[in-house]
């Protein structure tokens, strides 16, 4: 009995010192050339520091180029949606104001007059709202705002100012909805308007 259990004992002893024999080998493995290729001189590192560098400043600009890109994809798609029912309101807006041009000369006509310009309050509060802004018309005429459907004299404006509105203009987050038509200062050369003259028949 006490043979067998010696010998349970040795073997059981053997085991730990194959292992700490095998971890002694992997904590001080042999120099070679793996090792030798994981040194890197400083150089190196910087090259590779820089090199990481730049293209994370890529990936950035990237991301910020797709960003840009698909935010104006997002409003264009909302300004195509929104440009008919914006046109259209405008449009009644224009009816709203010819309404309140007309003569009140009685008291019910006043009393509709009243409540043609509440409604038109209303609705132009609600463009607002949604960023809708009228075009100014003071000063200088702005092709990129402007239509000039007149060129007129006025002595009293500077040559190339705005006269008179015809046609409100109207923006929307920047971007024109409708140009506002107006009336231009002519200088005396554009008033004068001359004729091309005309070349005369040779006679024969």
């Amino acid at each position: 009995m006490k043979s067998k259990d010696t010998e349970i004992v040795l073997e059981g002893d053997a085991e730990p010192e194959e292992t700490q024999a095998g971890d002694e080998s992997l904590s001080h493995p042999e120099t070679g050339e793996a090792s030798q290729n994981t040194e890197e001189t400083p150089d190196q590192i910087l090259e590779k520091r820089d090199e990481y560098l730049e293209l994370w400043k890529r990936a950035q600009a990237d991301y910020k180029n797709l960003r840009r890109r698909g935010q104006a994809d997002l409003e264009a798609g909302i300004r195509r949606n929104m440009q008919p029912l914006l046109d259209s309101l405008l449009l009644v807006l224009d009816h709203l104001d010819m309404a309140l041009t007309a003569p009140t000369p009685t008291e019910e006509t006043r009393n509709f007059a009243i409540g043609v310009q509440m409604t038109r309050d209303q609705l132009l509060s609600a463009l607002l709202q949604e960023q809708v802004l009228e075009i100014t018309t003071d000063g200088e005429f702005d092709p990129e705002l402007h239509q000039a459907v007149e060129m007129v004299t006025d002595s009293d404006s500077e040559p190339g100012n705005i006269v008179e509105t015809v046609r409100k203009g109207y923006s929307w987050r920047g971007v024109v909805l409708r140009f506002a038509q107006v009336k231009v200062a002519a200088s005396d050369e554009t008033a004068e308007d001359p004729q091309p003259e005309t070349e005369s028949s040779e006679s024969n």
